[in-house]
């Protein structure tokens, strides 16, 4: 076709040459030639090859029309010429007889005319078979390159210019070839039909079509074969190119000149319509061999680069000026396009485009795709494959719905547009498929191109070069992004509006939306991303002015900048799952993609980060359940109040409804309208529940992290960069760890330079109120470092990464060990609070369980680490930051939304160092308290300039800073690590316990103000710690465990059980400490020290429990050691004169009154429990768990002091007992269980009594400890218990049992050691001005724990205690009405309390002083800083010179110390004949109290004994005066509760009682809140009176309670007291049981000498003598008491000069010693029936007196007890006032007659019939009834007035009297008298009636006496008797007189006159 065209337009051109007018005039006008079966036979070599062609039919015609043509030229434009050539049925044979070539027919035509030249070709099913091994020999015969060459010099010739149109067509159809070279696989492609028309007019304008129908080419065997044409809408494997339809049209115009200015154009159109192509590895081995075929050989190689080099010069000369103008234009549609890969091994990849559009123009071109779909067929099954349009490709592997490409010349722009949705869907499987077929493309094409190749790196280096200016814009409108990284895990990206722009140097990434989603949950949400990248930005060199080590000038940057992102994990989503399969999937890419030399080369500085973001949140949702139940719960608690409301609306309309109609309401309405109203409450609850989340949307989060304006810059630097210079940061960084030998191989590792700051940093849990975490203001700034250690081969895990077939499943080894940070910064923040509490745990639970979701478990089967060691693995560093506001707020409720009680520690100016095992808090600190009453905003804690130290000593079995040496090892590796022990790869770093010490340094001043640190505190701030302190430890509850929640992981460890030792430090320069009553400050206590120093240590212990049944270890604390030294302590009572109900603040009017004192207090503890044992009669060598050593002590102790702390205790033991009473233990053990003594049985010496257990159930043992007994014992904790003393005489003070029970050698712990040097205590009366000084030398007080041991078959533990008190001395001032103030303080100087010192003689003060003897003065001063000599005093008197005390306390117990135990013996079996030991009596295991004085010397003037009187009476043994009244109300209950006996009204009035109590308690509570409240927002006068009005208010709330809570009191101890006492006469029908003793109380004095001296103190007058005190009572079990008072002997010396009797009273014998007593009182006492005291036995036992008296010695005495009184004239009281004074406290009435003293005096019908009490002796006790005097009234009386004594015995007691008058003249000498034995029986009296007894009794027998005495001595001694005679009376009656005063002295009664005005001791007042 192409010859005829090129002959066509040769002769063509030769028309215009005469040769060819001349050819033309030879060739006849009309040719036809015709051959018909023709057959040509081409052979070569003798026909060994040879060819066939068969020819049926030939045909060529040519005809000529000329008849009008002239010779001349111009003749021509007439011509016609003709040419025709047609064959049919042509066959061309191979010598083995195959088919090479068939033609059914072929027809060419040519038509020349006078206006255009037309030709045409046609052929019909043409087959060609071409076999290349027997082809190829006949093709060698034709020259190759020479015609090669002719083609170019034929090229180079220019062909005629044609002026005529030229058009050419042809149409060829049914095609078929088949192509076999060599061994290759076959090919064959062939077309339906095709027809091509080309036109060309002057050369100007040209144009093609072509149109091609069914095209095909198929490869592989049996592709020669003829098959039918493959179906629509399928493709058939090995067809590699299908063309259903092709319309092609191309037109060329040229400009009429070529120096014309107009641009040739160029026009090309396409339509391609079912386009298949196939690319398949048999594919490119045909085309290459193929190629190879057609390429030239290689020796011509450089004469074509001759030609190649020449003619693209010609070219390039004149082809810039065309093309550059060239104005062309392409449109190409193609539609229903397929292409498909074919792999051998991995099935074929399919890509279908349902429409391709192609346009270009010389300024932009464009290319549109619509319906594009990617797929895999993994495996093929068939033959044919499916073609579907993109919308139905099944599992698509990426399908986009349009997408255009824009490329724009002139500005060098590439777009891409994508408005519709893009869909990838990717996961490993296909991606090895489609890498499988990338790598055989690659490999295909590589085997197309051959060499040329090589060349490729440096044409794509041009080609970036040329392409570094383009720019690149990128837009998609819908983006989905799916990354399956397992069966059922995937990845989801899901990007909104993207818009990428790419410049020569930046790229600008924008989109409004972009979500990462991971199995179906929003988990990254972008919102207005924006990412930019800069090659450099001034911002960015700011930056890295504030990092000094930064080297590097410039860096890329990338800037992030997202106005808001958003992480969200759904509730219980096991998010690391999928993630740590993405790692394994994306590390499966890296192997698969990067080369190791890729891996390994140097990479260049990676970029600068720069992150903007305004609004960041991080959010766990909650549990749907929980969230619905919580607001269901809120919906029922509203419902029920609005309920209520509507009830009582429709109460009140009822009610208005009955006041109109009255009776004539009926009962069936209301009933009607009240069930309405149940259903009505029905009907609205179901509607607000559904729609309760209709205007409101549900709550969701769990925890809800939020970041306001955060700004994070990452800046990445040369010296930073590297692996060794990561590792150089790395130990300037973490320079504690030991670094290992052998280097450390890293896997990851990078270092940034870090710096951020951001507005906000909010954590909220759940919907609480307050935020868990709150930043304000925060910048940082430092270094960070990322690294991860390689683990080698024992440390790496396998993971798989299914691939499918057929490659199966791919191993990724992972490294286990984590990544690790490291980090150096330093931070400001303006604001930091944290907030926690007990009742936040629940949801910190629920909070754990989703973090732990977040990361994978390590596979490493060592179990898991603790937080704490997790922590120390993988953060390094140091962390500074200076806070502004510092706030730590500790919940102190159950309620997690309650916002007003917490404790808030405040920080101001805090400087905070995070060190390895150190952090270090600096600054001013502030602890309060916050509630909601008026006691909020109380700052009890103020410490300034504040220096907290908090160390952490790990205890590890390796070094515990050494992280670096732990290495993980995966399951399958732990047999070739471990040793027969269980694997723990954190063994050495493990910690097995913590040592925390806390050091709190006060000393560091750091600003110009010093402040002093201080505590405030209240009752109720007590109270409220009490609360907080049983919160905080409360057991938390385990939330979501179990195999119901699937979370069966072991417990984790709790960081208190982790701590093995504590230890605290503090140092203070100096504090103060208030504690207040109540907010009012009524009263308080103030404590004030100098420099103090404090340090305890601690140690934990952790106690599993018994039982099968798993529980929580029991953690038990033991102090080891504390050592406290203080100086200058100071502590004052403080009071104030303000109501104490105003409401006020703490600046109120305060008066101090001093209590104590000290100059240096030290106290040491250390545990000391179970070392060796010490000597004990060695105490200084002995080592005690407690010491303390006071130095110094100065205590006051006066009325006002008294009061306060009176007050205090009151106000403490109100709030207790009111406590106590409103608990729901006050009624409960009321019920007696009267078998319980009943059900106790004898211990017998059984081998099963001897098992101990080492628990606490041992303590069962003891038959007196059972259930019942610990009842009982606590229903009588208040009652007293009397016991019993054997008749036998303990004697002197070595048989003492205290002092025997504390000498023995069982001790276990000497727990305490008390020791106070040079201590001294100021007492001041109330009636007396003066005070006294009671001051010791040195003092101990030492505490003992005993072994326990078997006392009676019962096991008990002693415990000792023993007071030594050395050098006391008691000082009094001397003058009656001192001059001094009350408030000055007196002090003794520590020279005059120290014991043997050594006296200066040449000092003039000690010559003036008196020495150490009882009487002399000293001097004191007011200032115990300072001597007397700078602080001038008065000087006191020493009245009792220096003695030495000893008192013991013994107790024994029942609780046993559990470590004590297993060292326990059983009871020694003893006969019953052996002697026991007195402590092994059953008397002598009890508790007993011995106080012991030796030697007293004392010396009184009057006026300091009326002070000790009044010391002791109202100071000492003050009673309150409310305390009687109290008794009196108790006393009156008692009786209540004895008339009305029925237990279950006295229980239910207890309940009522409670009940009102607690009502009181809550709207006095409420009060306070709502007080508060107003307070808070007073604004106007009308909060202020109603402040007020609620204020009084409360103050009656608080009386009504208090009076109603001690109305509570009383009535649960009588009711207590009742139910006791019903039990016991229960009990005493019950046979006895033993009596044992349960007290005993001995006080012994070895001698006593009272000196009384005349007022200057220095004169005496009496001098009394003790020898041998010893008093001694016994509590018994059965409530009886014995007393016992024995006296060994006693003498009274007058002191007076010129006196006749030295000895005023004496013992008639000598004194002796041993068991013989000068005086014994003995007294059993029963308990008290119906109030009245029993005296089982009373007995009086005194040896003969001798008496030897003066009257001026009387005078003198009396004067001294009683200064100011006339002993002539003033009566003296007599015996009945003064026991009613004692026994019962009324005050005494004046009688009006002495009718009642007479009738008293009368005799007595019988001993035995005991008083004649009259009505004048009963009148005389009572008192004035000050109200109606009721039963009641009356039987408290007569029980408080009477005794019941059952037996009395006096002996009789000889007496000898000597008496001298004032007068000389008057004296008796040796009156012997004897006082007669009385004995009474069974009489109830009250003391004033015994003492009458004794009294009238014993006047009976000394009358006659001495009626006796005065017959015999009258006649001797009557002249000497006269003498002086009193003023006022007569001579007469001298010796009558006389006689009468001997007798008054003696008997009391006076021999002349009953109505004489002088009255004896033993008269009664007129």
């Amino acid at each position: 076709f192409l010859c005829h065209i090129l002959w066509a337009s040769h002769v063509c051109g030769s028309l215009q040459t005469e040769a060819v007018e001349q050819f033309h005039q030879l060739i006849p006008h009309k040719v036809n030639v015709e051959f018909d079966n023709t057959n040509v036979t081409l052979s070569m070599h003798s026909q060994k090859r040879h060819l066939n062609w068969t020819l049926k039919s030939l045909k060529m015609c040519y005809e000529r029309d000329d008849e009008q043509l002239p010779l001349k030229r111009k003749a021509m434009n007439n011509m016609f010429v003709f040419c025709l050539l047609f064959l049919t049925d042509g066959l061309l044979l191979s010598q083995s007889r195959q088919r090479i070539l068939c033609v059914n027919t072929l027809k060419t035509a040519l038509q020349v005319t006078s206006i255009d030249i037309s030709g045409s070709f046609t052929v019909n099913t043409c087959i060609i078979h071409y076999r290349h091994q027997e082809f190829s020999h006949w093709l060698n015969l034709f020259p190759l390159e020479q015609l090669i060459h002719k083609k170019a010099a034929h090229r180079k010739r220019r062909l005629p210019h044609l002026d005529a149109p030229l058009m050419i067509t042809s149409s060829v159809s049914n095609i078929n070839v088949s192509v076999q070279l060599g061994d290759t696989t076959p090919f064959a492609l062939g077309f339906l039909s095709a027809s091509a028309e080309s036109q060309e007019s002057q050369n100007m304008h040209q144009r093609a079509s072509l149109t091609l129908d069914n095209f095909w080419w198929r490869v592989g065997q049996g592709s020669h074969i003829q098959q039918a044409p493959h179906p629509p809408g399928k493709h058939v494997w090995g067809e590699a190119l299908i063309l259903d339809s092709l319309s092609l049209q191309g037109s060329f115009n040229r400009p009429l000149t070529e120096s014309s200015s107009q641009s040739p154009s160029l026009s090309v159109e396409s339509r391609l319509k079912g386009l298949q192509v196939e690319l398949s590895e048999t594919c490119a081995l045909c085309l290459s061999r193929l190629l190879s075929l057609i390429r030239v050989p290689c020796h011509t190689g450089p004469q074509l680069s001759d030609s190649a080099t020449v003619s693209p010069s010609s070219d390039e000369t004149v082809q810039p000026f065309s093309t550059s103008h060239l104005l062309f234009k392409l449109d190409c549609l193609l539609e229903d396009v397929d292409v498909f890969t074919l792999s051998n091994v991995a099935g074929a990849v399919s890509l279908r485009m349902d429409t391709v559009g192609v346009r270009s123009s010389a300024e932009s071109s464009r290319v549109s795709l619509q319906g594009v779909s990617l797929s895999v067929v993994k495996t093929i099954m068939e033959n044919m494959q499916t073609c579907c349009p993109a919308s139905q490709t099944p599992h698509p592997v990426l399908k986009l719905t349009a997408i255009a490409f824009s490329y724009h010349v002139t500005t060098c722009t590439l777009q891409v547009q994508c408005e519709e949705e893009l869909i990838v869907e990717w996961a490993p499987p296909d991606h090895m498929v489609l890498y499988q077929h990338t790598t055989e493309a690659q490999a295909c094409w590589r085997m197309l191109c051959g060499d040329d190749h090589r060349v490729k790196p440096a044409e794509c280096q041009s080609a970036s070069g040329q392409g570094r200016g383009t720019c690149v814009r990128v837009e998609l409108g819908h983006t989905r992004l799916t990354a399956h990284v397992s069966e059922q895990n995937y990845i989801l990206v899901h990007a909104e509006a993207v818009s990428l722009s790419k410049h020569a140097s930046s790229m600008h990434l924008r989109s409004p939306s972009l979500i990462f989603n991971f199995d179906g949950n929003n988990i990254v949400t972008f919102k207005g991303l924006d990412v930019e990248t800069h090659t450099d930005l001034n911002e960015m060199q700011l930056h890295r002015n504030t990092f000094p080590f930064l080297i590097t000038p410039h860096n890329r940057v990338w800037v992030l900048t997202c106005p808001s992102l958003a992480v969200e994990f759904p509730y219980q989503y096991n998010f690391s799952n999928t993630f740590d399969m993405a790692i394994s999937v994306q590390k499966w890419l890296r192997t698969l993609h990067l080369s190791t030399s890729q891996a390994s080369a140097a990479q260049r500085l990676p970029p600068d980060l720069v992150f903007k973001i305004s609004q960041f949140s991080f959010v766990f949702l909650d549990d749907m359940f929980e969230i619905k139940l919580r607001d269901n719960y809120e919906l029922m608690k509203d419902e029920s109040k609005e309920s209520a409301k509507r009830l009582q609306l429709l109460d009140k309309k009822v009610a208005d409804l009955r006041k109109q109609h009255g009776e004539l309401l009926p009962a069936r309405k209301i009933e009607e309208l009240y069930s309405s109203l149940e259903k009505k409450h029905i009907e609205i609850y179901i509607q607000r529940s559904r729609r309760l989340y209709s205007n409101t949307p549900m709550r969701k989060s769990l925890l809800t992290w939020t970041v306001s304006d955060l700004e994070l810059v990452a800046l990445a630097d040369q010296s930073l960069h590297g692996p060794e210079r990561v590792r150089q940061q790395l130990r300037d960084i973490d320079g504690i760890s030991p670094f290992p030998r052998d280097g450390l191989s890293l896997v990851v590792q990078w270092c940034r330079a870090v710096k951020f700051k951001l507005a906000a940093f909010l954590v909220r849990i759940r919907d609480y109120p307050r935020y868990l975490f709150e930043i304000r203001d925060w910048e940082l700034s430092g270094r960070l470092i990322g690294t991860e250690q390689d683990g080698q081969m024992r440390a790496r895990r396998k993971e798989i990464v299914p691939l499918g077939p057929p490659w199966g499943d791919v191993t990724v080894h992972r490294n286990m060990p984590p990544l690790k940070f490291y980090y150096d910064f330093k931070s400001n923040i303006s604001l930091y609070t944290i907030v926690w509490g007990p009742c936040w745990d629940p949801a910190w639970t629920l909070i754990g369980q989703s973090v732990d979701l977040l990361t994978k478990p390590t596979v490493d089967p060592s179990p898991l680490l603790a937080w704490w060691d997790k922590s120390r693995l993988l953060l390094h560093g140091r962390w500074v930051m200076d806070i502004d506001q510092a706030n730590l707020h500790q919940l102190a409720t159950e309620d997690p939304y309650n916002t007003t009680e917490n404790m808030h520690w405040e920080w101001n100016k805090l400087n905070f160092h995070w060190n390895p095992g150190q952090f270090v808090f600096k600054g001013d600190l502030d602890v309060n308290v916050r509630t909601a009453s008026k006691y909020d905003d109380i700052c009890f804690l103020h410490l300034p300039n504040l220096c907290m130290t908090l160390d952490l000593q790990w205890l590890c079995h390796g070094n515990p800073h050494d992280h670096h040496a732990v290495m993980l090892c995966c399951a399958e590796n732990v047999a070739d690590v471990t040793s027969g022990q269980p694997h723990d790869s954190y063994r050495a770093f493990r910690s097995e316990n913590l040592n925390l010490s806390i050091t709190m340094d006060l000393n560091q001043y750091c600003s110009s103000e010093p402040s002093q640190p201080r505590i405030l505190l209240y009752s109720s701030t007590l109270r409220w710690m009490q609360k907080f302190w049983d919160t905080w430890t409360s057991v938390s509850r385990p939330i979501c465990r179990g195999k119901l929640f699937h979370s069966l992981r072991p417990v984790r460890k709790k960081l208190g059980q982790h701590y093995k030792q504590m230890s605290y430090t503090a140092a203070f320069p100096q504090l103060q400490v208030h504690y207040w009553a109540s907010f009012a400050q009524q009263r308080g206590i103030q404590v004030e020290c100098n420099k103090g120093h404090v340090f305890t240590r601690g140690t934990q212990r952790l106690i599993p429990q018994a039982g099968t049944v798993m529980r929580r270890l029991i953690s038990e604390w033991n102090v080891t050691q504390m050592v406290s030294e203080l100086s200058q302590v100071t502590v004052h009572l403080m009071a104030s004169t303000w109501d104490e109900t105003a409401d006020h603040q703490i600046n109120a009017q305060v008066k101090k009154t001093h209590l104590l004192s000290l100059s240096s207090l030290s106290y040491q503890r250390q545990s000391n429990r179970m070392e060796e044992e010490v000597n004990l009669k060695d105490e200084t060598n002995a080592s005690y768990t407690h010491k303390l050593h006071l130095v110094d002590l100065r205590a006051s102790w006066t009325t006002t002091n008294r009061n306060i702390a009176f007050g205090l205790y009151d106000g403490y033991k109100k709030a207790s007992v009111l406590k106590r009473n409103l608990s729901t233990e006050a009624l409960k053990g009321l019920k007696i269980d009267t078998q319980l003594q009943a059900k106790k049985l004898k211990r017998s010496p059984t081998a099963d009594s001897y098992k101990i257990h080492a628990s606490f159930s041992f303590l069962k043992l003891s038959p007196l400890h059972s259930a019942g007994t610990s009842m009982l014992q606590k229903l009588i904790e208040e009652t007293d218990k009397f016991v019993v003393f054997s008749e036998e005489d303990s004697g002197v003070s070595d048989q003492l049992c205290g002092i025997a029970a504390c000498q023995t050698d069982d001790v276990y712990n000497r727990n305490w050691f008390i020791e106070l040097v040079n201590c001294q205590m100021m007492l001041r009366g109330t009636e007396t001005a003066g005070c006294v000084l009671v001051s010791a030398a040195k003092a101990q007080l030492l505490q003992c724990e005993h072994h326990p041991a078997w006392y009676n078959d019962t096991l008990k533990q002693k415990t000792t205690w023993t007071c030594l008190l050395d050098g006391m001395q008691y000082f009094a001032t001397m003058e009656p009405n001192p001059s001094e103030q009350e408030d000055r303080q007196l002090w003794l100087e520590v020279k005059n309390i120290e014991e043997h010192r050594q006296r200066n003689i040449d000092s003039v003060l000690e010559l003036m002083e008196s020495g150490q003897a009882v009487g002399g003065m000293v001097s004191t001063t007011t200032d115990w800083n300072q001597p007397a000599q700078v602080n001038e005093a008065q000087q006191v008197q020493r009245i009792i010179s220096r003695c030495s005390c000893r008192m013991h306390y013994i107790s024994y117990s029942h609780d046993i110390n559990p470590e004590l135990a297993t060292q326990i013996k059983p009871p020694e079996l003893r006969n019953n004949h052996e002697k026991e030991d007195l402590l092994k009596k059953q008397a002598g295991a009890v508790d007993t109290f011995t106080l012991i004085h030796h030697d007293l010397e004392i010396s009184t003037n009057p006026v300091q004994y009326a002070m000790i009187l009044d010391i002791v009476n109202n100071l000492l043994l003050h009673v309150e005066p409310r305390r009687k009244e109290h008794s009196e109300k108790k006393q009156r209950v008692r009786f209540q509760l004895e008339i009305s006996s029925n237990p279950e009204e006295q229980r239910s009035s207890i309940l009522h009682l409670q009940e009102a109590v607690r009502q009181h308690l809550a709207q006095i509570r409420r009060l306070e809140k709502q007080i508060y409240s107003n307070i808070r927002e007073l604004n106007s006068d009308d909060l202020t009176e109603i402040n007020t009005r609620l204020q009084n208010q409360l103050n009656q709330e608080k009386n009504d309670m208090q009076m109603k809570s001690e109305e509570l009191n009383i009535l649960i101890r009588c009711f207590k007291d009742f139910q006791l006492q019903r039990a016991n006469k229960l009990e005493l029908r019950k046979p006895p049981e033993d009596v044992s003793v349960v007290r005993r109380t001995e006080i012994y004095f070895a001698q006593a000498r009272w000196c009384l001296t005349e007022e200057d103190g220095q004169l005496g007058i009496a001098e009394l003598e003790l020898q041998r005190f010893m008093y001694s009572k016994l509590n018994k079990s059965d409530d009886t008491a014995e007393h016992l008072l024995e006296l060994g002997w006693f003498t009274m010396n007058n002191l007076l000069p010129n006196a006749a009797y030295k000895v005023v009273l004496r013992p008639q014998s000598a004194c002796q010693s041993g068991r013989q007593f000068a005086l014994r009182i003995f007294s059993k006492v029963r308990p008290p029936v119906g109030g009245i005291s029993v005296k089982e036995h009373f007995e009086v036992n005194v040896v003969p007196l001798t008496i030897q008296l003066m009257y001026q010695f009387f005078k003198r005495m009396m004067g001294f007890f009683f200064p100011g009184r006339n002993v002539e004239e003033e009566e003296v009281a007599d015996e009945e006032d003064k026991f009613r004074l004692v026994t019962t406290g009324i005050p005494v009435k004046p009688r009006q007659s002495t009718e009642d003293s007479l009738g008293a005096l009368g005799p007595s019908k019988a001993v035995t019939q005991g008083l004649n009490r009259t009505a004048g002796v009963r009148r005389s006790f009572r008192k004035p009834p000050e109200h109606p005097v009721d039963d009641i009234d009356k039987m408290k009386e007569r029980a408080a007035m009477n005794n019941s004594f059952i037996y009395i015995k006096i002996p009789q007691v000889p007496l000898c009297v000597s008496y001298k008058g004032e007068k000389s003249s008057v004296d008796w000498k040796d009156l012997n008298l004897v006082l007669p034995c009385l004995e009474y029986h069974n009489n109830t009296w009250t003391w004033l009636d015994f003492a009458m007894a004794v009294k009238r009794d014993s006047r009976k027998a000394l009358v006659a006496q001495m009626i006796k005495e005065k017959l015999r001595l009258k006649p001797a001694s009557g002249s000497d008797l006269r003498g002086k005679v009193s003023e006022g009376k007569s001579d007469n009656n001298l010796q009558q007189q006389e006689e009468d005063e001997k007798a008054r002295l003696l008997i009391g009664l006076s021999t002349a006159d009953k109505t004489s005005s002088k009255k004896s001791i033993f008269s009664r007042r007129k």
